[in-house]
């Protein structure tokens, strides 16, 4: 089997009074946030900032303390198992168009409520649950 682990942010940006997340459409047909594989010598930290600036051209992101959210799943490619590691981080950010890479189909700006209906996975449902939580704590 192989093992990967990947690093990703939960983007929001807030507009007037709401906070609106940014979801990507892969090639495969889901939504889900910002991720990528890390490369060798890089931080977790590190990671999520090239993936973030490499998929959507986002350069302004700011962390919020106190949000590490880890999800595990297996899938298949090309016949190998990969058991996939991905820690999420929540972030801000002030842009509001972003280019997408050639890894992604769309992108989209969704309040918490639609970005739950609109997100594929179940685990990126209880992330983004988690960072809304956060969020109304402290914004």
């Amino acid at each position: 089997m192989i093992e990967e682990t990947s690093a990703g942010i939960v983007l929001f940006r807030k507009e007037d009074s709401k906070k609106l997340f940014l979801l990507l459409h892969y090639p495969s047909g889901h939504w889900d946030f910002v991720k990528g594989k890390m490369e060798k010598g890089e931080s977790i930290h590190e990671t999520a900032v090239r993936e973030t600036e490499e998929e959507t051209g986002i350069t302004d992101v700011t962390f919020l303390e106190n949000f590490e959210e880890w999800i595990e799943y297996n899938f298949q490619y090309q016949g190998e198992l990969v058991h996939k590691k991905v820690v999420f981080f929540l972030a801000e950010t002030k842009t509001k168009e972003i280019k997408i890479s050639h890894e992604h189909l769309d992108y989209t700006w969704m309040d918490y409520n639609t970005a739950m209906e609109k997100t594929t996975f179940d685990n990126a449902k209880t992330v983004l649950t988690k960072a809304q939580m956060l969020l109304s704590k402290t914004l």
